[in-house]
């Protein structure tokens, strides 16, 4: 016996009407009473034995997608004595039936043989599965009842799960260069451009030659500038870095510096100098008086000294915080000898570094003229 065609089986996954599924279904089930029928009356002779269970469905009842696969096993158990054929085929539900599957038994007792089969259902069913042995001697189990449920597979709703902030960071060198005394103190700013697709809080640090130096947590909104400073004891070439390790690991690019550390220039020596200078002659009493101005370069104490024809009259002495000038004197001074006929008033200034003298000459003493006496007129003698 063969299927009856698989359109029939299809008629049933379907869900064909009732008139046609019943009429197959009485057309099967009067085969199957036939042959227990058959089979009791088999029994009755001498023969082996031969006894099929109830075949069980896996899922028995299934719900869900399709198409499913379920799978259908019963067990045959056969009297062996010698060489025995056992020859069975399944019976379905919608009145087909599979080609028929024959195992060749030997030895003595009782055999147990696994009848196995699989069908996929694309729609929804209900229906048996039963087996039908047509040797040694005939024998039909009972139906093993199955459904298949199908369900439309639901919309998978996919939750937008908030992806993290999107961060970037930039970095440079305050000066990228630099040229002079390495001292104590920051020679090299390194900045850094944090900036973020919405507000987060942002834990960064600065790496400085492959050295952590600097970090540090900051709530960036847009953007944000972030810094250290750097004080190079000694010529070199480096780079430094800003890396954020949350919300999100990004670096930034190498930001590249360059120091070359001189010796401090000597500082110039201060100077001091003369000028302006102005002598008067005071012909009251033959006296000469002098004034002028000293100025120095920086901080310096500063002295200076008076003199009239080389010699030494008046000293003094000023101290200067810092570069400036200041107006010095010599008062009246009195001339005798031949100072009164003139000569050189002198004055010379001296710093820490040097000295310097300025000259001017003065006047010579108008000497006093004799005051006249006036002479008596002859008294004029009379005639004797």
């Amino acid at each position: 016996m063969k299927f009856s065609g698989l359109a029939a089986r299809k008629a049933a996954a379907l869900g064909a009407s009732a008139a046609v599924l019943a009429a197959l279904t009485a057309g099967l089930m009067a085969s199957p009473a036939q042959a227990a029928t058959a089979a009791t009356a088999s029994e009755a002779t001498s023969g082996p034995k031969v006894s099929v269970s109830t075949p069980k469905a896996s899922p028995r009842k299934y719900e869900g997608s399709c198409p499913v696969k379920v799978n259908f096993s019963a067990k045959i158990k056969v009297s062996v004595k010698g060489k025995t054929e056992l020859a069975y085929r399944w019976l379905h539900g919608d009145g087909s039936k599979s080609k028929v599957k024959v195992v060749k038994l030997t030895g003595k007792g009782t055999k147990t043989v696994t009848a196995k089969q699989s069908i996929t259902f694309k729609d929804e069913v209900k229906g048996w599965e039963a087996i039908q042995v047509l040797g040694p001697k005939k024998a039909t189990s009972k139906k093993g009842y199955f459904s298949v449920s199908c369900e439309a597979p639901e919309s998978k709703i996919e939750i937008d799960e908030p992806s993290a902030p999107s961060v970037s960071a930039h970095a440079w060198a305050s000066p990228s260069s630099y040229v002079g005394e390495c001292t104590p103190g920051d020679k090299i700013d390194f900045n850094g451009l944090i900036k973020v697709d919405r507000p987060s809080w942002v834990r960064y640090r600065w790496v400085l030659n492959g050295d952590v130096v600097d970090y540090g947590k900051v709530k960036v909104y847009d953007t944000r500038k972030v810094g250290f400073g750097f004080s190079p004891r000694e010529s070199q070439r480096g780079w430094a870095r800003l890396e954020v390790f949350r919300p999100d690991h990004v670096s930034s690019n190498r930001a590249y510096y360059k120091v070359w550390c001189k010796d401090p220039a000597p500082a110039p020596a201060v100077k001091v100098s003369a000028s302006s200078l102005v002598t008067g002659t005071n012909h009251d009493g033959c006296k000469v008086s002098a004034h002028a101005t000293v100025s120095t370069t920086g901080s310096a104490k500063v002295q200076w000294t008076w003199s009239v024809n080389g010699a030494s009259v008046l000293k003094g002495e000023a101290y200067f915080a810092g570069a400036g000038a200041k107006t010095v004197g010599l008062p009246d001074s009195l001339l005798t000898g031949d100072a009164t006929k003139g000569g050189n008033v002198t004055l010379t200034v001296s710093g820490p570094h040097n000295s310097e003298s300025i000259t001017q000459s003065y006047a010579p003493c108008k000497t006093a003229e004799p005051t006249p006496t006036a002479t008596p007129s002859p008294t004029p003698t009379k005639p004797v």
